[in-house]
């Protein structure tokens, strides 16, 4: 593992950024980011910013890496809080809406050779 980042409370279903995320793994940096970047699902923003933090995190940490030669070792999507709210429906009854939310973890590490 050369770098990892997180984001945090991110609206949207766990399930549905897992979609997204299972895409990824494994590839490599740059192809990781052209399949985001055309993807219609809405979590593929979030993981593209969280994505490019850890390419950021990896120059940081140590500056002669070369971003070509790092991939997706890790990128996990766990299930965060749940926003219970309550919509007035017919005869008095009420409906529940759960509005989730999601943590994104990504680990990148360089190929070897």
């Amino acid at each position: 593992m050369i770098a990892k980042a997180k984001a945090k409370y991110i609206r949207g279903s766990a399930r549905k950024a897992r979609l997204v995320v299972d895409q990824i793994r494994g590839q490599k940096v740059d192809k990781a980011l052209s399949i985001l970047a055309f993807s219609p699902k809405r979590a593929a923003r979030h993981i593209e910013e969280c994505l490019k933090s850890a390419v950021a995190n990896a120059m940081q940490k140590d500056g002669t890496i070369d971003p070509d030669d790092l991939y997706v070792s890790k990128a996990v999507i766990d299930e965060g809080p749940t926003m219970k709210r309550i919509q007035p429906r017919a005869m008095g009854r009420a409906f529940r809406i759960n509005k989730r939310f999601n943590h994104i973890s990504i680990e990148l590490s360089q190929l070897e050779g």
